[in-house]
């Protein structure tokens, strides 16, 4: 057994541990700060798996973690992608309503929006069709954010991980946490697969942050943290549109979003690579890592979430009901279509092409009100804080998040 520590331990080196650790650094350069992460490389999830949109703010009640902090974080992200010469497509979003029903979520939308800070304003039909001419409007109306923008997510991750080593962060790849000391404010961990396997290491830090993503809720309750919480896996498949078809999308394109559930909908993407991405859909995952057929199944977390959607489903809060009909079952390609075309009528079967990107969104959901946590969720324990609800939009907002992070912990840097 051998003692190592340092002042900062982040559990995750996804973009909210990245992001923590830069804007620790620019607060105190001079912290000691250590990531661990269970991969061999960096991206493997949530943060590497994402569309890469920087959203402009419009879905957030002004009174939410998430409105506080997504203009600002997009704004940075921005302006620090640029620097880094990361390529970003500057193309837009526009939100259509499918239906004639959800035309009064654009109002609602911009007014979010504005109250958030975003540049957002309603476009009539001449207007949208100039934008997406394959794109369908129930009312000839639609919301239109000029300032959102697309990225590769795992670029800016590498790039980000790479800046924080020449800084002096250690970051830690393939490493497996056996026990969490919380008194002794220290954490019992072994390298998996190197020589150093056998050999158990106590690392012992000042303040720790829960950067866990799919798995933050379970490291939480070793801390005695939001035991009433638990993460619901959903995965988000993606389809491609094939490249010889006749569709030509510069622009984001997004359905007006069911507001009380927190899923966007299946969207048009177009990525800098010149890729075209449709997506993503929110089924239940079997497993938190559970990407693709029977890969990383969890039977007994299985088995609770089909007991939590079951009672969601009979108490039918937020209109729960209407979530599974609309999207539990959009894994199914002539299912995922009809969804798709509620957005780009003319599209056909041949226009969707399969495509590797399969994300896990780790929805925080609350067992003893049996609600879906939409808001991020931000928990201090002893000496250490707990992001347990690091969603959409996490990415965007990360520079800004991490602040916001380091504000509400007992840290004292």
């Amino acid at each position: 057994m051998k003692n190592e520590g340092s002042d900062v331990l982040i559990i995750g080196a996804g973009m909210v541990g990245l992001s923590l650790a830069h804007q620790l650094l620019e607060k105190n350069p001079n912290l000691s700060i250590t990531i661990i992460e269970k991969e061999f490389q960096i991206g493997k999830h949530s943060s590497g798996r994402n569309s890469g949109v920087l959203h402009a703010g419009v879905y957030y009640e002004p009174s939410t973690l998430k409105a506080r902090v997504c203009v600002d974080g997009a704004k940075r992200l921005k302006d620090w992608c640029q620097e880094q010469n990361i390529e970003i497509l500057k193309c837009g979003k526009v939100i259509t309503p499918q239906t004639k029903e959800l035309d009064p979520g654009l109002d609602i939308l911009l007014k979010r929006g504005q109250q958030n800070g975003a540049v957002v304003s309603i476009i009539n039909n001449d207007e949208f069709k100039s934008l997406v001419p394959d794109g369908f409007s129930s009312t000839g109306r639609a919301l239109w954010s000029p300032g959102t923008c697309v990225v590769k997510p795992i670029k800016v991750i590498q790039k980000l991980a790479g800046l924080l080593e020449k800084r002096g962060v250690k970051i830690r790849l393939g490493v497996k946490v056996l026990e969490f000391n919380v008194k002794a404010r220290s954490v019992s961990m072994i390298e998996v697969n190197s020589a150093n396997s056998n050999v158990v290491e106590t690392y012992d830090y000042n303040h720790l942050f829960n950067c866990a993503g799919c798995q933050a809720d379970r490291v939480a309750h070793n801390f005695g943290i939001g035991k009433d919480f638990i993460i619901l896996p959903f995965k988000g498949i993606y389809w491609k549109l094939n490249p010889e078809s006749n569709f030509k999308f510069k622009t984001n394109l997004y359905p007006v979003p069911d507001l009380n559930v927190p899923f966007l909908g299946v969207h048009v993407t177009p990525a800098p690579d010149g890729t075209v991405s449709l997506g993503p859909t929110a089924i239940p995952a079997w497993g938190r890592e559970n990407y693709k057929g029977l890969e990383k199944i969890e039977p007994m977390m299985a088995i609770g979430f089909l007991g939590d959607i079951a009672r969601q489903w009979v108490a039918n809060k937020n209109g729960f009901r209407r979530y599974a009909r609309e999207q539990a079952f959009n894994g199914i390609k002539p299912i995922f279509l009809k969804s798709a075309q509620e957005l780009v009528p003319k599209l056909r079967d041949r226009d969707l092409i399969p495509s590797e990107k399969v994300g896990i969104r780790a929805q925080l959901f609350n067992r003893k009100s049996g609600k879906l946590i939409q808001d991020f969720l931000l928990e201090d324990g002893e000496s250490s804080t707990h992001i347990l609800n690091a969603i959409s939009p996490a990415f965007t907002a990360s520079f800004a998040l991490a602040d916001l992070i380091i504000e509400k912990s007992s840290l004292n840097i």
